[in-house]
């Protein structure tokens, strides 16, 4: 794959979660371009810093435009895009060190907004990038490089901190279900307003979980991952924050608000509000 950048080496390991969230991204975005009937080009992807990052260089097909921001700052970075472009479909993608480390103080804010974006957030439990260190998600007492007499605090609850800021729309998943994984994304795209979906997505060099999310019957391992019940109302948040407080992975949406404004909706509200000056008028209110 690197072939098509000779000037980088951008890589992930073998079996590595986030080649399954890359194949669903790809098929979402591709069913998108089949329903809107717009080009791939319509739709930008922002990246941090991380493995996460490499999905912008990686992705096959029609190719979207790719934006590689800094660490921890898709989220103001994907505001700035689509504030000036309202009509792209702007999709983030993250790990869980860049987007719940040093990002974590941009959820709230953008979840309060409702801005209308899509974040795809790859969670291994630790730095995978930088050899392993813990993330913000790994488990309370786990050995690793920045760890190693185990992990002093506990690990951070994603789903319900995105649903405790307002996050409009949460699901969660793992990267092993590519095809359900790529009808959510195209669904949380569909969504307008902030849209999260969560995906466990092992790291198989520093922190392979692939046995423990799937289970192992022959060796009594159960599996950490469960279908939410098809009864349940993705509308009710009291059920969605049962759901993410019941142990385990669970797979599926968790929550959806379709009755709120998007940012761009409310931007657009507000500016038509305001009286625009001509020139003079802006002159002469600078003028002592």
């Amino acid at each position: 794959m690197s072939a098509k950048n000779p000037e980088y080496d951008f890589k992930w390991c073998p079996g590595c979660g986030d080649f399954g969230v890359r194949r669903a991204l790809e098929s979402a975005l591709s069913q998108r371009s089949i329903e809107t009937e717009l080009p791939a080009e319509n739709t930008v992807v922002v990246a941090g810093i991380g493995c996460s990052g490499n999905m912008i260089h990686l992705l096959e097909g029609d190719m979207p435009y790719g934006l590689h921001g800094i660490h921890g700052r898709t989220l103001p970075l994907s505001m700035g895009v689509k504030m000036g472009r309202p009509d792209l479909n702007v999709v983030i993608v993250a790990g869980d060190g860049d987007f719940l480390g040093i990002g974590l103080e941009h959820i709230g804010p953008q979840a309060a907004r409702n801005l209308d974006v899509t974040a795809v957030i790859m969670d291994n439990q630790v730095y995978g990038l930088t050899k392993g260190q813990s993330s913000p998600t790994t488990d309370l007492g786990t050995i690793t490089s920045s760890t190693p007499y185990g992990k002093p605090e506990e690990a951070l609850d994603a789903l319900r901190l995105y649903l405790t800021v307002g996050a409009s729309y949460v699901a969660s998943t793992i990267s092993t279900k590519v095809r359900d994984l790529g009808v959510m994304i195209q669904d949380a795209m569909n969504h307008k307003g902030f849209s999260v979906v969560h995906v466990q997505s092992p790291c198989t060099t520093y922190n392979n979980t692939f046995e423990a999310l799937k289970g192992n019957p022959r060796k009594g391992i159960a599996p950490l991952a469960w279908d939410i019940p098809d009864d349940h109302d993705e509308t009710d948040q009291a059920a969605a924050f049962e759901i993410a407080s019941t142990p385990g992975v669970p797979v599926g949406v968790l929550y959806r608000d379709e009755s709120r404004m998007t940012f761009d909706q409310r931007a657009n509200e507000m500016s038509g509000k305001a009286t625009p000056k001509t020139p003079e008028e802006l002159l002469a209110s600078y003028a002592i």
